[in-house]
């Protein structure tokens, strides 16, 4: 029997609670007082989120999705004399050179292989070849395998050099611990559906004061550019310069309710990798192989290679989950034939453990 709805087992949107929900249900204007404390207390949260104090950060909402909040950065921080370095090693790293590429930002890409995280010492040897080089982007979990780069040590490199470092951080952000001021990140970026497990609707950057102050004026598009979104919150707090997804923010403020009460980001991160892990070993009892070592895998998605045990076509495998109440993700490798399955939002270990019970019964079954 089919069910009415499913969990999304996706890095996002994902599944949301019920109170997330709810609170969508009352409408907002843009210029209320009300509203605009709302997003004055987002905006402060997502500073102790990050772990990065107010001296020295702030933190800017922008309208749109994770690319959207890519493209706000690129497009606004690195000047006409800039050039950026990419770290890519999925379909997301490639994203951000896409994006160079219509903005005409001048860049170079260092390309890793999917199941190779970006190493440090490759970074070190391009900063030191190239001195034109002023900005380096990377992405922390790139969700086209799961893999989670090293950011600890990339970001050293970079700051060693004295370049600006700007992290994508759109799936790890709230469900991984992140020291941002510790790290001297100077922009990182997510989105509002993704481990704070909010709804999608718009995007945030955590950015250094110093460096922000720095962007007025060299921006390539007048809705993304982000000096301007800053300048409109800090003049008017709470204000966004064009209209503001009200329901979206809304449910966001609930959904930081709901990581403090959870036990903040080092409670969730126990409660993803738990659901990793049973995930990991329950495909691997039903025959299912990780494309990733272990020691590789983020606690965010997991990739797994299509099995030989049984006659299998993803189509035919995403439809007997959906009935049993489970969506999952296609692939995103060309070279291998994968798919991938997300354990972050509203999952707890039980749902995973139904999950896998419903894979075993899988046949292979059109």
């Amino acid at each position: 029997m089919k069910k009415d709805h499913y969990l999304l087992l996706t890095p996002g949107p994902l599944t949301t609670t019920a109170t997330v929900k709810e609170v969508m249900l009352k409408d907002w204007c843009t210029w209320d007082d009300e509203y605009k404390q709302i997003v004055q207390q987002i905006r402060k949260q997502l500073l102790e989120v990050a772990e990065a104090s107010e001296e020295k950060y702030t933190a800017i909402l922008m309208q749109g999705s994770g690319s959207f909040g890519v493209e706000s950065v690129l497009g606004s921080v690195i000047p006409q004399s800039g050039k950026l370095l990419i770290l890519q090693n999925g379909a997301y790293g490639k994203r951000i050179e896409e994006i160079c590429h219509v903005l005409r930002i001048p860049y170079q890409s260092v390309i890793f292989a999917a199941n190779e995280q970006i190493s440090a010492e490759t970074v070190e040897q391009h900063l030191l070849a190239d001195p034109s080089i002023t900005h380096v982007a990377m992405v922390h979990c790139e969700t086209t395998t799961g893999i989670l780069n090293p950011l600890e040590a990339v970001v050293n490199t970079i700051k060693k050099h004295h370049r600006i470092a700007i992290v994508d951080a759109m799936s790890s952000f709230g469900g991984i611990p992140i020291a941002t001021e510790q790290l001297n990140i100077d922009f990182l970026i997510s989105s509002a559906n993704k481990c704070i497990q909010g709804v999608p609707g718009f995007s945030f950057i955590i950015a250094k004061q110093t460096e922000i102050e720095k962007c007025k004026g060299q921006a390539r598009s007048l809705s993304l550019d982000l000096y301007d979104q800053w300048q409109a919150m800090q003049e008017d707090p709470g204000k966004w310069r064009f209209t503001s997804p009200t329901h979206i923010v809304r449910a966001f403020a609930q959904a930081l309710l709901e990581l403090e009460q959870e036990g903040g980001v080092a409670a969730r991160y126990e409660r993803y990798k738990n659901n990793q892990q049973i995930l990991v070993d329950s495909m691997s009892d039903a025959g299912f192989t990780a494309y990733l070592p272990r020691a590789l895998q983020s606690p965010i998605i997991t990739t797994f290679i299509y099995p030989t045990h049984i006659s299998f076509t993803f189509l035919g495998f995403y439809n007997f989950l959906k009935n049993k109440g489970f969506v999952i993700y296609p692939g995103k490798l060309s070279d291998v034939e994968v798919f991938r399955i997300g354990n972050i939002g509203d999952i707890h270990a039980n749902d995973i453990i139904e999950l896998c019970v419903a894979v075993a019964q899988y046949k292979g079954q059109e």
